[in-house]
């Protein structure tokens, strides 16, 4: 039987990568880039191999083989495994970059910051304060072929062959017969009267001025050029000084030397070092300290490294999410190191946390992932969107803060191409059918509105069929004037959705009723629709072979390029309605009166007009819009309406984003008044997907649904609602409106500090009356029974 001796390089779990060794090491190891066999990830290794005639120097290897395995620090290059064999010695590290092989490929690619020098230099200085004043070594090799850089930009103090004990044991420095190694010993070693006074950290901090010096200024050509400083900086000039001085006793120790340059205006005191000092410490720091932290943090990111950026700050914010309860507050600072990331990286390691966080109930945190959907919506796959995303976004329509409900109409701008057959033309219709129609805040509205319109060309063809005409419609009826003047330009931005039969007796008429609108905003777009729409019919009406191009899309399957066509015949809609609503945001509130007329359309001849249904006049709280306020207010002028996406939609969420972190349960709360509110709607809804949306062709389905009592509980103290906004435009001129008085009619509601005691009064009345009726009741039965005798059954 034969036996073969196994060869413990091959058995060896880390393997080299083969390309020529790394540069700029000096002593006698090679610097080799390796991986780990079985994960691929990448290595350091470091390879002495072993000659003849070189005992001294394989007792160096050796020696420094053995200090690796038992030095373990932040700043000191990190162990992982070794090898030993008669033929060579391996040493595995994490990976690494030499520190002048990195200097070199920086300067190609801008030059180092200020910055990083400071904070590598304090990891240096830190590592060697840990050898003198902790362990009593004297590391006695400290240059540029000693500092290595890692992939986040930290600095790692190796070479470690000619360290000796300060104390004495084990002899005196070993010999090092490399001369670009002892150009960087000071000058009172070459004493060997032993008269000098010295520290034992006197010679490493002469080394230590020879690598600041080589930082800043490169090679060092011999032991003079130390004299004059050079580039280095001018904070760091008067340290740099001492460490270089000719009387060793003076040299400052380590940690000296750092609390020297962390002094208020030294080199080392700025917010980068102070970053990176909080992050090393940040699993002792209390959880008021992390969150201001973090908040604080993405002001300094553009400042900082790339690499520092994706390597340290990264896993510090994901660890502090999962682990650290940190909340909301990570996710500004998490986004915006993503933007570092390759598309690989992003779904590895952000789109596992963000998934995760739309779970969350923070509702802080639901209203941050909402703001910055837009970094992170393209790496969402659909599957994801429609499983984990879509059903925990839905609750925020129905919730009770302002704020979430118009951030969540927003987001489906973004999430509307994602979304399947269900969750898009049934489930979010329905919900946009309910804010449409009962949401109390304007702005709300005219943002569904103004949504429903850049999404409608995703929706089938049955749905825009069913939806857009009924929903721009009842928009043109809105007490909200903004909103009124979406309703128009939906109905032009969607034009090429519509069969000419619906141009002519579905959309023209409501327009041409909006021709008389109080407000002279809404009226000027009517006007651009009704010429835009009349333009249309009658170039198909001269020639009647165009009609099939010009309704190529209503039938079509939906397609986001659909819209592509509107710019011929509308685009004065398609770049309009962003800026309308930008501005109901940045307006200021006025004083309002109590009550709102809705504009009416012209009655045919021979038809008798309905009788005038005004709006119930409601409190002037911070729940409810005064309409005539918003009639007042949002006056615009029609060349101030002609973007739709080169403004951003204004925010709710400003102002009431501060109360957020109060509310911590997103499912609870007035959530729940909220839903019983709507629930008849949503009964029907699950029952039939068209409910929603056919009911507002029935004739005054409109009005009756501005009728209904609201059973909404109050917000929460602090938050301000949108009738604290004010969401109107510039001030109205002093010129009277023609058309001002067109729609007015009296007021039949009480007034509003009347209402509330009307309902309190026919409430007590009804129970008042209950009361009797069971008093009666009970008498009756008395009567009929009689007194019951002693010992007889009750039997009834």
């Amino acid at each position: 039987m034969w036996f073969f001796a196994r060869d413990p390089v091959r058995d060896f779990p880390f393997e080299l990568i083969p390309e020529p060794p790394e540069g700029g090491l000096p002593g006698p190891w090679a610097l080799h880039r390796g991986r780990k066999k079985a994960t691929g990830s990448p290595v350091s290794i470091f390879v002495y191999d072993v000659k003849p005639g070189a005992e001294e120097q394989t007792q160096v290897a050796k020696a420094a083989f053995k200090r690796f395995k038992t030095l373990r620090h932040p700043n000191i290059l990190a162990y992982i495994d070794g090898l030993e064999t008669e033929k060579c010695l391996h040493v595995v590290t994490e990976a690494v970059t030499p520190l002048g092989i990195y200097l070199k490929a920086r300067v190609e690619a801008g030059g180092l910051k200020e910055l990083e020098i400071s904070w590598g230099l304090h990891q240096i200085v830190k590592a060697l304060s840990f050898l003198v004043n902790d362990c009593s070594l004297i590391h006695n090799n400290v240059c540029m072929a000693a500092v290595f850089v890692d992939r986040a930009g930290e600095w790692k103090l190796g070479g470690l062959d000619y360290m000796y004990s300060a104390q004495g044991n084990g002899g005196g420095p070993p010999r090092k017969g490399i001369p670009e190694l002892e150009q960087y010993d000071p000058p009172e070693l070459a004493d060997s009267s032993g008269r000098v006074v010295r520290e034992k950290w006197s010679a490493d901090m002469w080394r230590l001025g020879c690598l600041i010096w080589e930082v800043f200024n490169g090679p060092l050509p011999r032991a003079a050029a130390l004299r004059n400083p050079g580039k280095i900086p001018k904070t760091l000039v008067p340290h740099y000084c001492e460490l270089v001085g000719a009387n060793p006793k003076v040299r400052p120790n380590p940690a000296r030397f750092l609390q020297n340059c962390r002094a208020p205006g030294g080199f080392m005191s700025n917010r980068f070092v102070e970053t990176n000092l909080f992050l090393e410490e940040i699993q002792i720091k209390e959880p008021a300290e992390k969150q201001k932290f973090f908040q604080e943090l993405s002001k300094s990111l553009d400042a900082f490294p790339e690499d520092f950026c994706r390597h340290k700050v990264l896993p510090q914010l994901l660890t502090a999410f999962e682990f650290g309860n940190a909340g909301a507050v990570v996710l500004t600072p998490l986004f915006k190191v993503g933007k570092f990331l390759s598309a690989e990286e992003y779904q590895q390691k952000i789109i596992p946390v963000v998934v995760k966080m739309f779970s969350s109930t923070d509702r802080a945190m639901r209203i941050r992932l909402l703001q910055q959907m837009e970094q992170f919506i393209q790496y969402l796959d659909e599957p994801t969107v429609n499983t984990q995303i879509f059903p925990h976004v839905v609750h925020g329509f129905l919730d009770t803060n302002p704020a979430i409900r118009e951030q969540t109409v927003k987001s489906m701008l973004l999430l509307a191409p994602k979304l399947n057959e269900a969750n898009l033309n049934v489930e979010l219709m329905k919900h946009f059918a309910r804010l449409q129609a009962k949401d109390e805040q304007g702005p709300i509205r005219c943002n569904t509105t103004v949504c429903l319109g850049k999404i409608g060309s995703y929706l089938s063809a049955s749905t825009r069929h069913r939806v857009l005409t009924s929903a721009f419609s009842r928009a043109t009826r809105d007490p909200f004037a903004p909103s009124r003047v979406a309703g128009v330009l939906g109905f032009a931005a969607t034009h090429n959705l519509y069969s000419m039969n619906d141009c002519a007796q579905k959309i023209l008429p409501v327009l041409c009723g909006l021709t008389v609108d109080p407000e002279k905003s809404v009226r000027d777009q009517a006007f651009k629709a009704i010429r835009s729409f009349l333009s249309k019919l009658e170039s198909v009406s001269e020639d009647p072979t165009q009609l099939e191009e010009v309704e190529k899309d209503v039938h079509a399957a939906s397609s986001p390029g659909m819209g592509g066509a509107a710019a011929s015949w509308a685009g004065w809609a398609v770049t309009g309605v962003s800026s309308l609503t930008s501005k109901l945001i940045r307006s200021h509130p006025t004083t309002a009166p109590t009550e709102t007329n809705i504009p009416q359309r012209p009655t045919p001849e021979g038809v008798p007009a309905p009788a005038p249904t005004p709006v119930p006049a409601t409190p002037t709280t911070s729940g409810h819009w005064e309409t005539q306020e918003e009639d007042k207010d949002t006056a615009e002028d029609s060349s101030t309406a002609d973007r739709w996406d080169d403004e951003d939609w204004g925010s709710l969420e400003q102002e009431a984003e501060s109360v957020l972190a109060q509310q911590d349960d997103w499912s609870t709360g007035g959530q729940v008044s909220r839903a019983s509110q709507v629930s008849n709607s949503d009964h029907k809804s699950s029952k039939s997907p068209e409910s929603d949306w056919s009911s507002w062709e029935a004739e005054g389905s409109w009005e009756q649904g501005w009728q209904e009592p609201s059973s909404q509980e109050p917000p929460p103290d602090g938050t301000r609602l949108a009738s604290e906004y004010n969401w109107g435009g510039p001030e109205s001129s002093d010129k009277g409106d023609p058309f001002a008085t067109l729609s007015a009619r009296p007021s039949t509601q009480p007034r509003p500090d009347s209402w509330g005691q009307v309902k309190a009064e026919l409430a007590r009345k009804k129970r008042e009356e209950r009361r009797r009726e069971m008093e009666a009741k009970r008498a009756e039965r008395k009567v009929a029974k009689g007194p019951m005798k002693l010992g007889a059954r009750k039997l009834d």
